[in-house]
């Protein structure tokens, strides 16, 4: 039992061992496909679908036929009152009846129900690129705090050897007692930044649990991904923004809506076929007759209607038009500040960091050899955290930008 025991254990313990090699690092990809297979609103889009192309196989059809039964020229006086079969003229009817909407109608009742399959598909084309999108922000959010951490793991790393340096001076008769507080006050900041940035990233973590689950808690892996695309490819697709696809649909839906109005002033007809039984002494009868729609008064009733929806119409396309421009406006903010951040993460790699490097480098010579105070070493080094923290955050919203112009386009795939 002893050696059973021990051997549990000592598998217990290889296993906690193996976790964090056996634990599967999260791309970029993966939780975008992770995204998409949990997403509620996909799932429901895609019903939605499933309904509309159920529905397009009763479109156009003919409706129900109707049985018909009953009695005709019942007399209900005399001596022959509430007989059935003693009056030559009484018949009981049994038939059917077809009603035959017009061609037209039934046309365009098929248009439209081909219209609301493309409106959903594109519903979900669109439920699909938000997931993606939402996702991608999240898993990139994460992404760009654990490299702020990083950056942090490397400065304290830096801070020990720093507080050997201060004591080393202390030791060497240079700098004062204060220095050792001041050097301790840096690393508190520091730590006071770490609580900070550990509350961002678990805020980070949620919203990517929120939409992947448990995957959520797996390292990060890879780089981030390339989503930037030239500005002239983005303005020539502002017209393909998914949004934008749905009113294609919706207007050929409102075009099917004018033609059925429009059908509505041609009749349509109805047939009917009776079998007649007469009493015992009569013959039986059959009857054929049919019927037919008389819109004679189109100007009170059918041309409203087509006005209604020729003006429903004209505004969809006139809300596509809205929207084109609000697009175009959205895209040209977006590529201005892409460009202007840009420009900024250029000049913190060629002028500002290799400065603050600078001097720091200056500061500690200067500090080390006793013609500076510890306070302008302190300072340099807080400026060059501060110049490192705003190039993360600066790649973090050029790439959050990226994303959100790569989706706004339509792409489906980085």
């Amino acid at each position: 039992m002893i050696i059973a025991s021990l051997a549990i254990r000592g598998g217990t313990m290889a296993l906690l061992l193996l976790a964090p090699a056996l634990a599967q690092a999260l791309t970029f990809d993966d939780a975008l496909r992770l995204a998409e297979e949990r997403a509620p609103q996909i799932t429901a889009r895609q019903r939605s679908i499933a309904a509309v192309r159920s529905v397009r196989i009763s479109a156009g059809q003919l409706p129900d036929p109707k049985l018909v039964v009953g009695v005709e020229n019942v007399p209900i006086s005399g001596s022959m009152a509430y007989s059935l079969d003693s009056d030559f003229m009484t018949m009981q009817k049994v038939g059917v009846m077809q009603d035959v909407p017009n061609g037209d109608k039934r046309a365009a009742l098929a248009r439209r129900a081909d219209a609301d399959i493309a409106r959903t598909e594109s519903e979900l084309r669109i439920e699909r690129l938000a997931v993606r999108r939402e996702t991608g922000l999240a898993w990139l959010a994460l992404f760009y705090l654990q490299q702020k951490r990083a950056l942090l793991d490397s400065l304290d790393r830096e801070n020990r050897l720093f507080a050997d340096s201060v004591r080393a001076q202390l030791a060497a008769g240079r700098g004062s007692a204060s220095d050792t507080v001041m050097a301790r006050q840096e690393a508190a900041m520091l730590a006071d930044r770490r609580d900070e940035l550990e509350r961002d990233i678990a805020k980070a973590r949620a919203n990517l649990f929120r939409r992947i689950g448990e995957a959520a808690g797996e390292p990060l892996t890879g780089d981030a991904p390339q989503l930037d695309l030239p500005s002239e490819h983005l303005r020539h697709g502002v017209g393909q923004h998914p949004e934008l696809a749905v009113f294609g649909p919706l207007q050929e839906a409102a075009r099917a809506e004018v033609a059925m109005s429009q059908a509505e002033k041609r009749p349509g007809w109805a047939v009917e076929f009776d079998y007649q039984k007469r009493g015992d002494a009569f013959g039986d009868m059959v009857s054929l007759q049919f019927t037919f729609d008389l819109p004679l008064f189109a100007k009170s009733r059918q041309d409203p209607q087509i006005v209604a929806k020729t003006l429903e119409l004209e505004r969809i396309v006139a809300e596509r038009d809205a929207m084109v421009q609000q697009h175009t406006q959205e895209l040209e903010e977006m590529l201005a500040e892409r460009d202007t951040m840009t420009r900024q993460i250029k000049r913190l790699d060629t002028e500002w960091l290799p400065l603050a490097q600078e001097r720091v480098e200056l500061s500690l010579a200067g500090y080390r050899s006793g013609r500076e105070p510890l306070l302008g070493a302190l300072e340099a080094r807080k400026s060059r955290l501060e110049t490192n923290m705003k190039r993360i955050d600066l790649e973090s919203q050029r790439t959050a930008i990226d994303a959100r112009l790569h989706y706004l386009n339509g792409e489906d795939r980085p």
